[in-house]
Parts: C-alpha cells; structure tokens; sequence
C-alpha cells in the first residue's frame, strides 16, 4: 500500500476525523487527541475538526481495556472518504490484527484518506497492511522490539513521541495521541493555535526528550538458576560506581574477556559499552528524580567520569539533559 503521492497542502474548512476503535482499546487514545481536536473548535469558535468513531461488524459500542464503553459512531466498511484517519491501540490490538474485516477497512479507508496515524500498538495494524513498509515508525516503548521483530520493513524509531513520514504518523503509548493531535493542529492552522490548545489543556506543545525518559528500569536477566555471568551482571546493576570494564566483568563471570564478550552478546542483544552506558544512566534517573543531590555527586554515584560524560550519556540514552530530566521528573514538593 502506497500514500507516497498524498501530501496534505491544503486544510479543509472542516477537517474530518475517524477513529478507528475495537474491543479493549485503549480509552486515552481516543479521547486525548479528540480533546485537543474539540478545544480548538472551542477556541476559535469554528468547527474545524469532526470527530467521529467507526468500527466494524455493525458494533454499537466498544468497550476500553479500562472497563469503560464507548460508542461508535458509523461503519467503517461504508464510510465515505473522510480527511483523518486515526488508528488506536490498546490490549486488543492483537485481536484487532486477526480480524480481517477491519484489516481491510482500515486500508480502504487510509487509501482515501489525506493521511494516516496509529497511537501506540495501532502502529501494528497499520504495519499489518504494510501500510509502514519502508517508513520510519514508532509505538509504545514497551512493544517497540516486538514491532521490528514482526514487521522488519518497518524502521521503528523507538525513543520518538511521534513520528512523521509523508503522510504517515505514528504515535507512542497513551499519552503521546496528545502530542500528535497537537501536530497535526499546529500543521493546520498554525503554532499559534496549537501553542493556546496546549495551554488551555494544561500539557506541553512539544515534550523534552523521548519515551526513553519514562521506560523501566534495565536490570540484569535472571534465569532460575544463576550463572557467574548472571551474578556479574547483578554486580554491575547494583554497583554501577565500580570497575565495570570488560576485563573486570569476565573475571567476575570467571571468563576470559573474549569469551565473555561473545556471551554478552548472545545473552542481551547488545554489547558490554551500551549495556554498561544504559545501567548507569538508569542509576543516575533514580538519583535525580530524588533531586536532593548535585550533578557531581550523582555523576560520580552513577559510575561516570565526570558530569560532562554523564550529560553525553544522558543525551545518547534518554535525549535530554540530566538537568532537564530532573526538572521533569523530580517530585513536587509537598505545599
């Protein structure tokens, strides 16, 4: 499937929006960019977005993974051409993704449509119709492996918000439908409007750093049965100041350093510098979003050089500052 040649120029006086919605999506990401779509109607006192559900199989209602139901506004099989189609996600994705009806009236809707976009595991049933092959992609942090690994024509972005391809968008988990809405406002009718959305909806017109910033903790595998390479690993996670330079590990694993290296990369899928990098920059998350120490303490405390060496980490791993971080995700004070 091809929308190479569909570039958006020109706005609609009314610009038509479809969610595609199925059992057990997520509820956010429907109502999060609707929200954003019908406070700029509001704001500006034009009906400039149409927000309309449509589902498959003459649903009536769907309902979210939250328990909550939702109700479907139209078919989509018998919809006619609308300007914006929006593919949610949610835990029924892979439901979604067998049931061919909806398959392929998501892609006789997008062959129409001016352009394209999934919040977090949508991006599956838009790679489903190869509708992804050969564009940048992203989804929710957490099954962004998963996306690459089943659909390698798809070069997933994983730290991204929200990726742009042509007329192509994709969206991370929940939250980040917010932020595309937001684009696709600021596109239409400009930063002025979009910046007042923001504003009015009390969230960021365009979020610091990437989904790495809010991913899990990285810690050491652990099978039912520990190995020297396991406890060496563990070693490193909780000890991320010391010595944890290849010579240092296989000796702890009680290998030879090559040896060690190969294994390495059997067992985590990566190589000992990034996996060393990735543990101590999770060590000094943790000790920023406690905000009682100074950078140098925490650079220091997180097995880094120096704060200089931290910052590039940081900007590697996470795309921010290990200031800017802070400023995110240090606890509000109690009032």
């Amino acid at each position: 499937m091809d929308l190479g040649h569909r570039i958006c120029n020109t706005v609609p006086m009314v610009c038509r929006v479809e969610f595609v919605v199925y059992d057990n999506i997520s509820l956010l990401d429907v109502a999060g960019p609707a929200e954003v779509f019908a406070t700029a109607n509001q704001l500006t006192d034009e009906n400039l977005y149409q927000i309309e559900t449509a589902a498959v199989g003459g649903l009536k209602e769907v309902r979210s993974e939250s328990g909550l139901c939702l109700g479907v506004d139209a078919d989509l099989s018998s919809k006619p051409p609308f300007d914006t189609l929006i593919v949610t996600g949610g835990l029924g994705y892979g439901r979604a993704m067998q049931d061919l009806s909806l398959l392929g009236s998501i892609g006789a809707a997008a062959n129409q449509a001016e352009r394209v976009a999934s919040v977090c595991t949508g991006a599956f049933l838009l790679a489903a119709i190869g509708l992804l092959d050969g564009r940048r992609a992203t989804t929710h942090w957490a099954y962004a492996e998963k996306l690459a690994r089943r659909f390698p024509e798809v070069s997933v972005v994983a730290d991204e918000i929200y990726v742009v391809d042509g007329p192509i968008m994709t969206a991370a988990g929940v939250a980040a439908g917010i932020d595309l809405a937001l684009a696709m406002v600021q596109d239409d009718h400009g930063a002025d409007l979009a910046r007042s959305v923001s504003r009015r909806m009390v969230v960021y017109l365009q979020r610091v750093g990437g989904q790495s910033q809010f991913s899990e903790r990285h810690v050491a595998p652990t099978r039912e049965v520990e190995d020297c390479f396991d406890l060496a690993l563990a070693h490193a996670v909780s000890y991320p100041q010391d010595d944890l330079s290849v010579r240092s590990l296989a000796e702890r694993a009680s290998m030879s350093r090559r040896h060690f290296s190969r294994v390495f990369r059997e067992r985590t899928g990566t190589t000992p510098a990034r996996w060393i990098e990735r543990i101590r920059v999770d060590a000094a998350r943790a000790l920023l979003e406690r905000g009682d120490e100074t950078m140098p303490s925490v650079a220091a405390e997180a097995g880094f050089g120096s704060e200089h060496t931290m910052r590039q980490a940081f900007q590697r791993v996470v795309g921010m500052s290990p200031s800017d971080y802070r400023v995110v995700h240090q606890p509000t004070p109690d009032r």
